[in-house]
């Protein structure tokens, strides 16, 4: 059978190059010295039968099992530590032979997927086109995913319902991007205080405590009744500036707030706008201006007051002297007038006769309601309508539009007319097509190197997520972009410092870290009461802060996992334990010698979305860190093997459980890569708390305090926390602190495992063995200056995978 399958392989292999004949020649005798005793027809440990393996290697899945073979041989995993073992050089015959074969197959697969833009980035792209804000994301399907992203050529399908949802979605754009006035209607100003609101009679004394000079306090964080000022609301889609006047009431410390907004409108959500503090004295006025939707309400909640329920029953609420916020007043004002009219409006009209009809009655215009009507005077609209087409074409297309590209919107055009359609409602129809085409909805990447415009676009798309701005165009108009090499370096240093990077930052780490699933997991309330919203909005933002300061900072890459600082607020820093912080946003805050915080393995967030919300498990976080943090790939179990080890007689700790899957030979290799990282950071609980002891709803002794922010401790002392463990090379770490120092020491494997995921990211594919060569050559180029992240950002668009398709 042996000699069979070595046959199969030279005759299959054989039309792929003749590299790949040497390459099987050379295999066989390995495998006989050190894989048949273990991986052939009749044993197939692990459920590898080499007899069997495929060989065609234009199959993705076929591919993927001989690179997972030469990882495992080139990583020394295989074969086990317990059987003899190849040495250097038979390794490295074993690497030259097979490499090529599978650069080669890789090449021959890699960049022929014409990429979507994914749900965000065609909202932002719709967005910036035409100057509006469209909520796109929410009434689209959910993207496709691989390799941790969303953006990837290859998940992202396209369906006949999604084409009809993206046609009623640039029909909704072109309705919201169009005048209908001939001048922005006037921001409306507002003031309105819980005193007056609807409702205040029931709630004060009750509930609400009125204070001597007329302000509401609240003295818990509101359940019912709500912080919703029903007065304060939004009259109309559009920016709002919102002043809250208060004052922090029987506090000595600052008191912090959310401004959120509510509606009545069914399944609609609830924005929280921003965090605030009041200082105790005399009443202050914070302001914000921020996006509101049409019939919402400025909602205030305090956050972090103890819940005094039982002394306000007792003693009644005026009795009461615990802290609480004090509302004098809130002010609203908006829509505050931006461009006018929009963006997308110019792009439609400019250049054509758009003229007020004007009403039968002139008086109609003086009524409050009026809506004026428009029509276009065009003696030759085929000829007129060109110009706009190519305009918008252009801009839609993100390249500049030939008479080709606009010649089926021009027949379309006139179609519409010849059925008796006015100009505008006949160009619309047009705008409308070109919105739902491939050129609007596709990343349009040829094959091989990639001119200046779809450079312009990749570099837009990766790091502002949307279309490239005018500045960007005029450099891809010049041809810089693909014939200065400094060129893309200079885009790619202005676009990060742009504001519109937060979007880079927001989509990149909520896939790379996975904090998209914040809110997959509810933390146990008895376990964790501690647990609120506002934990976790600043868990979100100490990760996206922190990764942008690294960039902003140009840090070396041992900050991803060690830092002798932290973007905390007062929040953070007291489920932290780290005092001295009182400022309700984030902030850059210097870490003690001795702090166990700093870098992305120890932030709340990492450590919630990589638990349940009641447990913790070492195998989810160590996969969860190898995967993201180191860039290794454990293999999923393998086939009749569960994730639980089938014979855990005699466990009686999950440590122990582990120790016996480990003793498994088809476990060991993976789960001495997995468990490392899991066990060290059994330290920290679901939502990212230190401990030292599990928490238990069982026996156990009390906790010394008796509240976590405005809520009881219900939860026990459980057992003692073992945060030990070894490296796959042998080397001991006694807890977390010791762990994270021998990663930290790594740079060169930090490098690579984050500007793997950075590639990925900026080209929508996944990167594969052909690519490894010049990820080395980033990695090592970096290496010369530091292993500075922002140089690998810079390095990585200036790379060859960056530049071809």
């Amino acid at each position: 059978m042996r000699t069979a399958f070595s046959l199969l392989c030279l005759v299959l292999l054989s039309g792929i190059s003749g590299a790949a004949a040497d390459f099987t020649g050379a295999l066989v005798p390995f495998f006989e010295r050190h894989c048949y005793e273990c991986h052939d027809e009749s044993l197939k440990k692990g459920g590898l039968d080499l007899d069997a393996l495929p060989t065609d290697l234009s199959d993705q899945a076929t591919l993927a099992k001989w690179i997972r073979l030469y990882d495992r041989v080139a990583q020394g995993e295989m074969p086990p530590s317990d059987k003899p073992r190849p040495g250097e050089g038979e390794k490295q015959h074993f690497r030259e032979k097979l490499s090529p074969v599978l650069s080669q197959a890789h090449e021959a697969q890699k960049g022929t997927v014409l990429r979507r833009l994914n749900r965000r980035e065609y909202e932002n792209t719709l967005n910036d086109l035409l100057g509006i804000r469209l909520d796109a994301v929410s009434l689209l399907p959910e993207d496709g995913r691989a390799g941790e992203f969303d953006n990837i050529g290859e998940a992202l399908g396209i369906s006949a319902s999604q084409l009809r949802l993206y046609l009623d979605l640039a029909t909704t754009a072109l309705d919201l991007a169009i005048a209908r006035t001939t001048s922005p209607r006037e921001a409306t100003k507002n003031t309105a205080t819980y005193a007056e609101t609807q409702g205040a009679e029931k709630f004060v004394g009750d509930a609400w405590h009125r204070a001597g000079d007329g302000a509401i306090v609240f003295f818990r964080e509101l359940g019912y009744p709500t912080g919703m000022l029903r007065e304060a609301n939004a009259k109309e889609s559009g920016r709002h500036r919102i002043r809250v006047t208060g004052y922090a009431y029987q506090s000595d410390k600052p008191v912090v707030f959310s401004v959120g907004g509510t509606t009545f409108a069914r399944a609609a959500g609830r924005p929280t706008y921003g965090y605030f503090s009041f200082q105790p004295g005399s009443p202050q006025t914070v302001e914000l201006t921020t996006w509101m939707d049409k019939g919402y309400m400025v909602e205030i909640t305090p956050q972090g007051l103890h819940d005094p329920d039982y002394l306000i029953k007792k003693n009644g609420i005026a009795n009461y002297e615990g802290p609480g916020l004090a509302i004098s007043s809130v002010e609203i004002e908006g829509p505050i007038p931006e461009e006018f009219p929009s963006r997308g409006h110019h792009l439609v009209f400019d250049g054509l006769d758009r003229r007020e009809i004007e009403p039968r009655n002139p008086a109609d215009k003086q009524k409050r309601y009026y809506v004026p009507r428009f029509e276009i005077v065009s003696e030759n609209p085929a000829n007129d309508v060109i110009p706009v087409l190519k305009r918008f074409a252009s801009a839609a297309f993100r390249r500049p539009a030939s008479d080709e590209d606009v010649a089926p919107y021009l027949i379309l055009f006139q179609g519409e007319l010849n059925k008796g359609a006015d100009f505008e409602t006949s160009l619309r129809t047009a705008l409308t097509a070109m919105l739902c085409s491939p050129d609007f909805l596709y990343l349009r990447e040829p094959a091989g190197k990639l001119g200046d415009h779809a450079l312009a676009a990749r570099l837009s798309y990766f790091l502002n997520r949307s279309l490239p701005d005018s500045a960007l165009l005029a450099k891809a108009s010049s041809g810089a972009l693909s014939t200065d090499p400094t060129a893309l370096r200079t885009e790619a240093n202005r676009l990060l410092d742009s504001p519109s990077s937060e979007r880079f930052i927001v989509d990149f780490t909520d896939s790379w870290l996975d904090l998209r699933n914040i809110e997959f997991t509810n933390p146990d309330e008895q376990l964790f009461p501690e647990f609120d919203r506002y934990l976790q909005d600043s868990m979100l933002a100490e990760s996206r802060t922190y990764f942008r300061e690294l960039l902003k900072e140009n840090l070396d890459c041992s900050h991803l996992v060690k830092s002798d600082f932290a973007m905390l607020n007062r929040r953070l820093a007291e489920h932290y334990g780290i005092p001295g912080v009182d400022s309700p946003t984030v902030t850059r805050v210097s870490l003690s010698a001795d702090s166990v915080r700093g870098g992305f393995m120890t932030q709340a967030s990492v450590l919630k979305v990589s638990a349940n919300g009641t447990n913790t498990s070492p195998v989810l976080r160590g996969v969860w860190i190898n995967e993201r943090i180191l860039g290794k790939h454990p293999a999923p179990p393998p086939p009749g093997i569960p994730g639980v080890e089938p014979d855990i007689r005699g466990a009686t700790t999950l440590r122990e459980i582990l120790a016996k899957h480990r003793n498994s030979e088809s476990c060991q290799a993976c789960h001495e890569m997995i468990d490392p990282p899991g066990f060290a950071l059994e330290s920290f609980d679901p939502i990212g708390g230190w401990r030292d002891h599990f928490r238990s709803l069982g026996e156990g002794e009390k906790p010394a305090q008796l509240h976590a922010g405005s809520r009881r401790i219900q939860w026990r002392i459980g057992p003692p926390v073992d945060a030990s463990g070894q490296l796959q090379d042998g080397r001991d770490f006694a807890g977390y602190v010791e762990f994270r120092d021998l990663v930290a020491q790594d740079q060169p494997l930090l490098a690579k495992a984050f500007v793997t995921k950075l590639l990925t990211f900026a080209t929508g594919r996944e990167m594969g063995f052909s690519d490894r060569p010049e990820i080395n050559q980033i990695v090592a180029k970096s290496g010369e200056t530091g292993y500075g992240l922002r140089d690998l950002v810079l390095l990585a668009v200036s790379s060859e995978i960056f530049r071809n398709k």
